[in-house]
Parts: C-alpha cells; sequence; structure tokens
C-alpha cells in the first residue's frame, strides 16, 4: 500500500495508534458529523456527540466540525472560518504547533479529512488520517471508553493558505482548462443527474468528472482500497500531477478526501471549492450538466 504514498506521515494505522496511545503529545479526535435526509435543507447536520459518549478511542476528544470549525455566520453550513475564529477553536480544543494530531471518523473517513484540510488551510501540517477510523478499530475487537475527554487548552498560532480552498469564480476559471481537472466526489447517479440527493439542479459542474469517495473505502472495514488502485481511479478520469485539481461534492466535505488522497500521493496542487454544489447547483449562472 504504500508504494504510491509520498507522505506517509499523514496517514495511521489502528495497530500504530493502539501502541502510541499513551503519547502525551498525541491529540487524537472524533470528528463524525451525521448526515439526516431533510426535505427542506437536503440535509440535516448533526454532531455525533452522543455516539461519541458511548464508546469512542481511550483518550479521545471530540470536534464539532460546525460548532469549531465552520463559520457560523456563512450560509453554507460547513463554510471555512477566519484565521482567528480557527485558531481561538483549535487552542480550545488542545491543539498547538507541537500537537501531533490523530483523526477518526465513526462512519466515512470525511469527516476526518475534511478537519486534516482545514488543518492544512491554517498551517497545520502534523497531522493525520486513522485508516478505516473507529469501524476498523472495532472490527479488530479494540478498546474502546465512554464519557467525554478533552486536552488542556493552549494557543494556536494559524499561517493560512488560503490558495487551498477555492470559491465559484476560481473554478468557473478553470471549466475546460486543459491544466485542470475539476473533480466531482460524489456518487456516479449524482454526477449524471440520475438519482441520489441534490443540492439544487441535478447533475455536475459542467466539465468535470468523477471519482467517488465511497469507491474509494473497503466497505467492510472503511479502509483505503489499495493506494495504487486509488492513483489509478484518478489517472482514468486524466487527473494528474502536473494539473491543478480542484475537489468538489456537496459542501466541501466528501471533495476533502478527494484533495487528501491526492495529497498524500504527491499531488501539489490541490484545492477544495469549499461551498461545492450548495452554492454552485442554486446559481442559474453557472453552468451544469447531466447525463454521462
Amino acid at each position: 500500500m504504500t508504494a504510491e504514498i509520498v507522505h506517509p506521515e499523514w496517514l495511521v494505522e489502528t495497530a500504530w495508534l493502539a501502541d502510541h496511545l499513551d503519547d502525551p503529545s498525541l491529540r487524537i479526535f472524533d470528528c463524525t458529523t451525521f448526515l439526516r435526509p431533510d426535505p427542506k435543507t437536503t440535509y440535516r447536520a448533526e454532531a455525533a456527540i452522543a455516539e461519541y459518549q458511548a464508546g469512542h478511542i481511550p483518550g479521545a476528544g471530540f470536534i464539532d466540525l460546525q460548532a469549531d470549525f465552520s463559520d457560523a455566520d456563512n450560509r453554507y453550513r460547513f463554510a471555512i472560518q477566519d484565521a482567528a475564529s480557527f485558531s481561538a477553536a483549535a487552542g480550545r480544543l488542545g491543539i498547538d504547533a507541537q500537537s501531533r494530531v490523530i483523526l477518526y471518523s465513526q462512519t466515512s473517513v470525511q469527516w476526518a479529512t475534511r478537519v486534516w484540510w482545514l488543518l492544512r488551510c491554517f498551517g497545520h501540517d502534523n497531522a493525520a488520517v486513522l485508516n478505516g477510523g473507529l469501524t476498523k478499530w472495532q472490527l479488530e475487537g479494540r478498546a474502546l471508553e465512554n464519557g467525554a475527554n478533552s486536552y488542556p487548552a493552549t494557543s494556536f498560532t494559524a499561517r493560512p493558505r488560503p490558495q487551498l480552498m477555492v470559491d465559484r469564480a476560481d473554478v468557473s476559471q478553470h471549466i475546460g482548462d486543459p491544466q485542470a481537472s475539476i473533480v466531482n466526489a460524489l456518487s456516479v447517479e449524482q454526477h449524471t443527474g440520475s438519482g441520489g440527493t441534490h443540492y439544487g439542479r441535478p447533475g455536475r459542474i459542467a466539465e468535470s468528472v468523477c471519482v467517488p469517495t465511497a469507491g474509494l473505502l473497503d466497505p467492510e472495514t472503511g479502509a483505503f482500497i489499495d493506494m495504487a488502485k486509488i492513483s489509478q481511479a484518478f489517472d482514468s478520469v486524466g487527473a494528474s500531477k502536473d494539473q491543478r485539481i480542484i475537489a468538489y461534492c456537496g459542501g466541501g466535505i466528501a471533495a476533502s478526501a478527494t484533495a487528501y488522497l491526492l495529497t498524500l500521493m504527491g499531488h501539489q496542487n490541490v484545492v477544495v471549492y469549499d461551498n461545492s454544489l450548495s452554492e454552485w447547483a442554486n446559481d442559474p449562472s453557472l453552468p451544469m450538466a447531466t447525463g454521462s
């Protein structure tokens, strides 16, 4: 699996974490949010705090993506916040420049990768995603604890990298650009407009390609499939290392898994369209496409 990984420090395995739970430099966090179908808002986002308290990796704290690491005043629920707000939240959670942060999800890895991408956006590169998250941890019979944990508050100083998160103007400029690939992380059915949840107009950003995040995960363990196969999936749609890769989805969450994986494999020009189809599909002036 490691043959395709350029940055192994950003992915940890359950066995490694089990052996390092007593490391005082670690800051382990469950990052899970549940998306509940809602006919008025597409999804209702609920932090998985109760589930975390019922059973989590020993010592882990909890990150509420909406409450801790999103802009509460933005119309889009997961929009990136400003540097001062992020710094305050990270410090409150116990993350500073020296922290080795380990992130996991109870469900899809996309919640952990979203937090990983946000940390990267604000200059913290010493974070890793737990491969397989809580699903794999439990399948291996590893210990859980209940209740809630927190780390001592500290000070976090952001070093913003605004170029890692883009808006619709940037996406618009790259439609049809041979030096760029716009990659949809949603399902093929959502991409073609033939089924699944829509975020406004059905379909995809015009001239974008599709590599579903769900297809990059083992359905039993939640771990990433073989990295060579993941690399092939991106290669097959023309997303190459010499291009600018713009990842999108419904609201910038599944797209963070795309961005994380490509960065893990050494792509150096990867960005996330933060509000994704929640914004794009509701603006009739922006081009969309349906069909295969």
